[in-house]
């Protein structure tokens, strides 16, 4: 197959592709024709059938691997497929992973990294939690291994809540040699535990959008509500350990504005929202060079950063 990123005006294309979306609409004239969006590993591309009814164009929906034919145009300054013939694609004629981003890093090697924090966790109570979920419960680790850790803005790929919550926990790490008057066991447990809620609040790719409970609740509801299911399992958990640890989940945006129902009142909870906030911003900043290319211009105005931004001069 020809990645996304590969094509270029005049091509013609022949492969599966997965079906990101599907809409009907009508041209000015009144002619009904189809909005799709196609995507690999590399990015997504605006396609259009501009003959629903013609012989060649089979039945398929969003979420479909579909098998096209197709045409690369320009329009409005960016790349546009004119689709010609398309089917839904059969298992065995695709592999997902090149139609999903996936993190650039190991995800078993991060993985075992991961583990390597949660043995170094000394107090009984928490590493015990820590297990139940990290060691224990194989349907959540394989969850938590293809979640993303957000639908977009930054992580939003296969591996990307593995990649985060390891970046924040180093972050936290560090902290912790640094402020010694931080609990280590308490920051190191809130930063693996910080983003479970995440399992829940986003689907599995590759629709990778808000399920219902994560529109009515939020990852850092589910979070903490996870966290007190499994508290609940461990004999003698400590109640004021327990609401310290959902203390930390609750405030780790910092702000009400940003989602937190709380604000932090501990040292570790303002050290968790501080890495967790750091690592967004970061990979947010990585993901946008990186899809400038070559391109080392201003970028524009950008409204997570309020500013305009450019790469800088080294």
């Amino acid at each position: 197959m020809k990645y996304i990123k590969d094509f270029f005006e005049g091509a013609r294309i022949a492969g599966v592709y997965l079906c990101k979306q599907r809409q009907s609409a009508v041209t000015k004239n009144g002619k009904p024709y189809e909005n799709v969006i196609l995507q690999d590993k590399t990015g997504t591309i605006d396609a259009k059938i501009w003959d629903p009814n013609s012989q060649g164009i089979e039945e398929f929906d969003a979420m479909d691997y579909i098998d096209i034919m197709g045409d690369v145009s320009s329009f409005a300054g960016a790349l546009q497929l004119s689709i010609k013939r398309v089917r839904k694609a059969q298992e065995g004629e695709y592999v997902p992973v090149d139609y999903l981003p996936v993190s650039s890093k190991n995800i078993e090697e991060m993985y075992r990294e991961l583990l390597g924090f949660v043995d170094s966790v000394k107090n009984p109570h928490l590493s015990q939690l820590l297990k139940l979920y990290f060691v224990e419960n194989e349907a959540f680790v394989k969850k938590f291994k293809f979640s993303s850790a957000a639908k977009s803005v930054h992580h939003g790929f296969v591996g990307g809540l593995l990649e985060h919550t390891l970046s924040v926990t180093k972050l936290c790490d560090y902290y912790t040699a640094s402020y010694p008057l931080l609990n280590r066991d308490l920051l190191i447990t809130a930063a693996i535990l910080h983003d479970i809620g995440k399992t829940h609040e986003l689907s599995a790719f590759p629709a990778n959008d808000y399920t219902d409970d994560g529109q009515l609740l939020g990852h850092i509801m589910m979070g903490a509500e996870m966290i007190h299911d499994a508290a609940r399992k461990i004999g003698g958990f400590p109640a004021k350990l327990e609401s310290e640890l959902k203390h930390c989940i609750l405030a780790h945006h910092g702000e009400l504005e940003y989602g937190s129902p709380k604000k932090p009142a501990l040292m570790e909870a303002a050290a968790l929202n501080l890495a967790d906030n750091t690592d967004a911003r970061m990979e947010t900043f990585r993901e946008i060079l990186e899809a400038a290319g070559d391109q080392n211009g201003w970028l524009g105005y950008n409204r997570i950063f309020e500013s305009n931004i450019r790469k800088s001069s080294l």
